[in-house]
């Protein structure tokens, strides 16, 4: 192997290396706890510069086979991390970074070769397209996470909760007045993404036909709203019901007002009447952690386990989610009603769909409203976060 050989190889190997770390870290692999090869998409540009700046004056074949070289390692290299952290290569996001990574080495390529009067201007050039390609990259992914909404006509879901979602901001009409409803977010997701109908009763305000019950922590609920709600199950309906054994919700109001969330769940009877039984919360307070329910992956805080479930359910997550059978219907029963809470699953930037921290909403849609919730791209989470 000649000396030119095996810098060739170096430089090869280096820019593959120094393109998984960008990933890791810039791209947000290691904070979100993910390993979407997708995610290198955005810095693959200031990659591909970086070595056509280095092959400048180099045979145009040497320049395209290092360039396909620095890609199939990084194709491969993102591959096998995906399979071992998270059971998936992610072909559909690998084949992305493949074409995307020929486009941006063809274009740097382009920009080092040409001969340039001004001597600056290609490193102005090189400068415009590092930045344009991350902000395109950027815009790019999160259009294709972003999940799809429910089709029109879709029936409302009904929401019953006890958690503050409407009117978060503040608990002054002064200031609701002024400032506006200041919902919360897991509310303001929920109706981007399908219709809600947020009630305060079920007695009269029951689910349309083809409708979904989201029960979220309740308030203490009259023996008629829980017969209603039985009714609805059993006669064909779907309900998603997250019944908390210890909110960790914060409380916007002094310890014991009534405005607060419930601090335990209220659903006991209408649970017993279904042949369920959730056992108490954690001992380690406000402890996180990530589960994995059908590749969609949820953050819980304090989760409680179900002790008792009938034995056609469903179990996930060492017994804190169960898929049940009611009747002619069906409910998802949820430990935890802390996995609302923004903090757990709200992007790092805001719109930002593919620097989601859990799949929380996207799950929750799905459930709620037939065909959404679901992206072209879905996060590949790795699994050792899952604890």
């Amino acid at each position: 192997m000649t000396i030119g050989t095996r810098r060739s190889v170096a430089r090869t190997i280096s820019i593959a290396a120094l393109t998984l770390l960008l990933a890791w870290i810039v791209g947000g692999q290691a904070l979100l706890g993910r390993i979407d090869p997708a995610l290198a998409l955005p810095i693959l540009a200031l990659a591909m510069l970086l070595l056509a700046v280095w092959q400048r004056g180099e045979e145009t074949a040497s320049r395209r086979f290092n360039a396909l070289a620095v890609l199939a390692l990084l194709l491969g290299a993102q591959a096998l991390l995906g399979v071992a952290l998270a059971g998936s290569a992610g072909w559909l996001q690998l084949a992305l970074v493949g074409v995307s990574g020929a486009v941006a080495a063809w274009v740097a390529d382009r920009l080092m070769q040409r001969r340039w009067r001004v001597r600056w201007l290609p490193w102005f050039a090189g400068l415009v397209l590092v930045t344009g390609w991350f902000a395109a990259g950027h815009m790019l992914l999160a259009a294709l996470y972003r999940p799809a909404l429910a089709a029109a006509g879709t029936p409302a879901a009904t929401m019953l909760t006890g958690l503050p979602l409407r009117w978060s901001g503040s608990g002054d009409i002064a200031a609701i007045i002024s400032s506006g409803a200041e919902d919360d977010p897991a509310l303001v997701r929920l109706e981007a993404l399908g219709p809600v109908a947020l009630v305060d009763s079920l007695v009269e305000q029951v689910s349309p036909p083809g409708g979904t019950l989201l029960i979220a922590h309740p308030r203490a609920l009259a023996p008629q709203e829980l017969v209603a709600i039985d009714a609805f199950v059993r006669g064909g309906g779907k309900a998603v019901l997250l019944a908390d054994a210890l909110s960790g919700w914060p409380a916007r109001h002094p310890l014991g007002d009534p405005r607060n969330p419930p601090v335990t769940s209220l659903l006991t009877p209408l649970l017993d009447h279904w042949g369920v039984a959730l056992g108490s919360a954690p001992t380690d307070d406000n402890a996180v952690s990530a589960i994995a329910i059908d590749g969609a992956w949820l953050r819980l805080s304090s989760a409680g386990a179900f002790e008792r479930l009938p034995p056609r359910c469903r179990i996930f997550a060492d017994r804190r989610v169960a898929r049940c059978p009611i009747g002619a219907g069906e409910a998802w029963l949820v430990g935890d009603a802390d996995l609302l809470f923004a903090p757990l699953w709200s992007p790092l930037v805001p719109g930002a769909h593919h620097l989601r921290r859990a799949d929380t909403i996207e799950w929750l849609a799905a459930r709620l409203w037939p065909g959404a919730g679901v992206a072209p791209l879905q996060p590949l989470w790795i699994r050792a976060r899952a604890n």
